[in-house]
């Protein structure tokens, strides 16, 4: 399914928000997401479905000074 991560068209086979964290590599990385532009707690990716055409962000905090 073709959806939109990071303002980049990408085609995955995620079937919810939890899934395409793990399909991206990000499994394990301190992280925030939003779908469609809504933010999605950690604790509710599992349970999150995509659609085709969806729009996600994933962020990761910055280090510096």
């Amino acid at each position: 399914m073709k959806i939109i991560v990071n303002d980049q068209a990408q085609e995955v086979s995620a079937s919810t928000l939890a899934a395409l964290i793990d399909e991206l590599g990000y499994a394990g990385a301190r992280i925030a997401t939003a779908l469609n532009g809504q933010f999605v707690p950690k604790t509710a990716r599992a349970h999150v479905a995509l659609d085709a055409g969806a729009r996600v962000e994933i962020v990761a905090p910055m280090q510096g000074g």
